[in-house]
Order: C-alpha cells, then sequence, then structure tokens
C-alpha cells in the first residue's frame, strides 16, 4: 500500500514541489499520474524511491515508514518496487539476459536463482529469443520490454513506470500498455506517470492529477478535465 498524508515537499531553494498531498494506492490497484511539467509528478516518484525526502507529513511504501526511514532500511525498501524509467538506462555492453540479472546481482541472489529467473521474465516480455543480444540491436520497444524485464525479476510488489510509452512508436504504444496491465493481473501495484492523454481514455482506470504540487482530481475513467 501508498500511503501520503498531509505530504509536503520543498527543495532546498524555497520551491515548494507538493502541497499537503493525501492519497492511497491500495496493493494491486492500477493507477495513472498525470499533469503537465512542473505539477509534482516527478517529485512524487522521486519520494515514493527515496530519492528526496519529505519535508512534513506521513508517507507510507509497503511497510515502510518513508518519513522516518533510516539509511540503511532506503535499500530494502527498493527491493519492493520495480521502476522502469523513460530512457531505459540499459547496459550497452551487457546483454538482454546480463541487463536483467544485474539487478538481481546487485540483491545479492544466489547464481541458480538468476539462472531460473532470467529467462522466465524475458519470456513474460516476449523476449526469450533476444537474451544474448545487446541494447544496440533492439528497437525502442525492445529496450523498454527488457526495462520491464529487470525492473520485475527481483518480484517486487509495485511497479512505477515513468513514461513508458514516450519513447516508442505509436504502434508500440499498445503493446506496452497490455503489458502493464498483464503485470497488474499478476498481482502487482502499477503506477504509471504519463502524458499520453490517449492511453488513459483508452483503459479506464484510475487517474491522479497533479497541478501545481496539489491533488486536483482523483477519479475512475479516461475523461479529465484541463
Amino acid at each position: 500500500m501508498i500511503k501520503f498524508e498531509n505530504v509536503s515537499m520543498e527543495y532546498s531553494n524555497g520551491t515548494a514541489a507538493l502541497n499537503n498531498v493525501s492519497l492511497q494506492i491500495d496493493d494491486g490497484e492500477f493507477v495513472f499520474v498525470v499533469g503537465h511539467s512542473g505539477a509534482g509528478k516527478t517529485t512524487l516518484t522521486k519520494l515514493l524511491i527515496c530519492e528526496e525526502r519529505v519535508s512534513s507529513g506521513r508517507l507510507e511504501v509497503n511497510g515502510f515508514r518513508l518519513d522516518k526511514i533510516r539509511s540503511w532500511k532506503i535499500s530494502k525498501l527498493r527491493r519492493t518496487m520495480g521502476v522502469v524509467f523513460q530512457d531505459f538506462k540499459l547496459f550497452e555492453k551487457m546483454t538482454v539476459y546480463e541487463n536483467v540479472a544485474f539487478a538481481m546481482r546487485v540483491v545479492g541472489a544466489k547464481p541458480s536463482l538468476i539462472k531460473k529467473r532470467v529467462p522466465f521474465f524475458l519470456d513474460i516480455v516476449g523476449l526469450g529469443h533476444k537474451s544474448d543480444s545487446f541494447p544496440s540491436e533492439l528497437s525502442g520497444g525492445e529496450k523498454q520490454r527488457v526495462a520491464f524485464a529487470r525492473a520485475l525479476v527481483n518480484n517486487p510488489d509495485t511497479i512505477i513506470a515513468d513514461e513508458p510509452t514516450g519513447n516508442v512508436d505509436v504502434d508500440l504504444t499498445e503493446g506496452i500498455m497490455e503489458l502493464l496491465v498483464k503485470i497488474n493481473k499478476l498481482g502487482k501495484t502499477v503506477l504509471v506517470v504519463t502524458h499520453d492523454m490517449n492511453i488513459i481514455e483508452q483503459y479506464k482506470k484510475r487517474v491522479i492529477r497533479i497541478e501545481g504540487g496539489s491533488i486536483v482530481s482523483d477519479r475512475i475513467g479516461g475523461e479529465i478535465a484541463e
């Protein structure tokens, strides 16, 4: 569960990025987070993964109190989440298999478990046949799928996707969204940060709209007031 209670966050230069935000996302939900550039979406995401810290209020993520979390617990928190970045963040000199395996190695997974889980999750995203390929040999959509496999391989409770369709062609957008729906059906909480109103209207999920650091709309369905 993700729970914000009167959360505010102010940067050191005095910029108020979030203002008294309260919301709850239950386990297994699929949620879009939308808003114009500078609205507070990125700050919200950074708070969830502890790249930034709460200025005031209470923030709970997957059983961790992030407003009080000790530094040594942050790595444990991050193991409960898989994050897919807009620019993929793949290692160009590693194969597809090695890119996904790396996520397991950094948390100390046994080689036998890595050998079992990496092919399984590459099959889930439809890239089992590309395990020996390098990122330079992949299309944008395939790179995105590698990023999803890497985010999933440690069996996190929550998947955060930052503009998952932002760097792919329109024709590939549907496939990526169907993959996110599939991930959600595995019981994962899925949080999608996006500007793409077309996918929001198509998928009719919960939509949280942020403007000026505050939540201005929280509803089910694709019709979003500007």
